[in-house]
């Protein structure tokens, strides 16, 4: 083992996702090699097996990374005041997470493109999260999603699947402003609309 390499044992795992989520920002997942990345740390290949199988687990490494950057993002748009009643809280959270995703997603395109769907180049199906881990995005969903039932805002009856009509609007949404006709409009006129599609969807599910 090289000097380097051992100077590296206890961090170099952590050392490898920042380099990658580094290499990614930009460019998503074709941006991430194993030997690529090894070489950029100044480390060898081998190194970086001892902590990643293949190329796709360092990429699922940092997918959960980035997942945690986003439920972050969309956390941190969540404002509650003790003087809204709780239907009042429960709908502005729903809409602080959906707009939060958008925002993120707007912020940071490379990143966003390997979040859920990994490196849309390989055969096999997209990022399967070992354990069946709730991503930390979705998690915030599912969460708002219940707390609208528990203030009242939402029938018990249509919460069943609330979820998946939520994150098809607010992903569409943001593919459509990164990779489609949105993306020529400017940012006052996209914010707008960004917002309208929350709107409207919470106003569908409810």
């Amino acid at each position: 083992m090289s000097t380097r390499d051992s100077y590296h044992h206890g961090n170099l795992r952590a050392e490898l996702i920042e380099a990658a989520l580094a290499a990614a920002r930009t460019d998503g997942a074709q941006a991430i090699g194993l030997r690529s990345i090894t070489k950029q740390i100044g480390v060898s290949p081998n190194a970086a097996y001892r902590h990643f199988a293949d190329r796709q687990a360092l990429i699922v490494a940092v997918a959960e990374e980035i997942q945690a950057r986003m439920a972050e993002t969309m956390r941190s748009r969540v404002l509650a005041s003790d003087d809204d009643s709780a239907a009042t809280r429960a709908r502005s959270r729903l809409r602080a997470v959906g707009l939060g995703y958008i925002a993120f997603a707007r912020a940071e395109p490379g990143w966003f493109s390997l979040a859920f769907f990994g490196a849309r180049e390989a055969p096999e199906p997209p990022l399967s999260v070992p354990g069946d881990r709730t991503p930390p995005p979705f998690a915030l969903l599912i969460e708002a999603l219940d707390a609208l039932v528990d203030a009242g805002e939402l029938a018990a009856e249509r919460r069943d699947g609330a979820e998946w009509a939520c994150w098809s609007a607010v992903h569409g949404f943001a593919e459509l402003v990164i990779y489609g006709p949105l993306s020529t409009h400017d940012d006052e006129l996209v914010s707008a609309l960004a917002e309208r599609v929350v709107d409207d969807i919470i106003v569908g599910i409810r």
